[in-house]
């Protein structure tokens, strides 16, 4: 693939991600906690540990996106981290950030 491609590729994911991160931080809606009332706490219980996964989720996609971009600063990206084989440009069109080929990733699941 060309770097150049490729850096656009990249760029765009991690501003995905990053903008992501950003409509993920916990919002304060203001209503004041309401310790009598079960379903008030369990909302938010649940929309903060919601929030919690979808940040460590978007986090594990910028390393993924940090690893790529050091891979291409390497001279490497495109290439399986595992095997060293050629990860088809058609794969990193659709998934940047790729470590490994679709059939050694098959393996792994």
């Amino acid at each position: 693939m060309d770097p150049e491609r490729a850096r656009e590729l990249l760029q765009a994911e991690r501003t995905r991600i990053e903008r992501g991160l950003t409509q993920a931080a916990h919002e304060d809606d203001g209503e004041e906690a309401d310790d009598q009332d079960p379903g008030n706490l369990a909302s938010d219980l649940y929309q903060d540990e919601f929030d919690e996964g979808l940040r460590d989720d978007l986090g594990a996609q910028l390393a993924a996106v940090e690893r790529a971009e050091a891979r291409l600063a390497a001279g490497t990206y495109g290439l399986s981290v595992q095997s060293g084989e050629t990860i088809p440009d058609e794969r990193l069109e659709v998934v940047p950030t790729a470590e490994l080929t679709v059939e050694e990733e098959r393996a792994q699941d």
